[in-house]
């Protein structure tokens, strides 16, 4: 009786493992054919000023007071060196040599400025983001899209 037993559960764990294996995906196998747009981030779009408090008097204070707020949610660092961060109207800002370590941020001012670790300028003469709707567009360096944020009757802050 109990080879009986045996023949019957080595049966069944061997029909299992053929089952498994039939119904393994190919990244199981360690190949990778999904395109890297399709993979998850852990690079975000955070928060968007895109309506510079006060008057619109094109000071560089003013243009600095408008910034769109990038994360890495992750815990290894990224390197963002060719990103890029675009509006709707094609103003594109190309990010250089930035290593964003885990759970860190950087605000992209609109303005002059000096880049430090947190915070980077465009170093633009005129406002990049429309105050009544807008789409932020961050892409890496082969142009793939990793995130997107509307506003107005873009998307009303909508994140895509």
């Amino acid at each position: 009786m109990s080879h009986l037993i045996t023949y019957l559960a080595a049966t069944a764990l061997a029909s299992s493992a053929l089952v498994a294996a039939a119904t393994l995906p190919a990244t199981a196998a360690g190949h990778d054919d999904h395109p890297r747009y399709e993979q998850r981030s852990s690079v975000v779009l955070g928060s968007i000023q895109y309506d510079s408090p006060g008057w619109d008097n094109r000071s560089n204070r003013s243009l600095n007071a408008e910034w769109v707020t990038v994360t890495n949610t992750g815990r290894y660092a990224v390197n963002l060196g060719g990103w890029t961060l675009t509006d709707a109207d094609h103003h594109s800002y190309r990010f250089d040599h930035l290593r964003l370590v885990g759970r860190q941020s950087v605000r992209v001012h609109t303005g002059t400025g000096r880049d430090t670790d947190h915070d980077l300028y465009q170093d633009r003469r005129a406002y990049v983001w429309n105050n009544d709707s807008d789409t932020a567009t961050l892409r890496d360096d082969r142009g793939h899209t990793i995130d997107v944020t509307s506003w107005g009757r873009w998307g009303g802050g909508h994140r895509h």
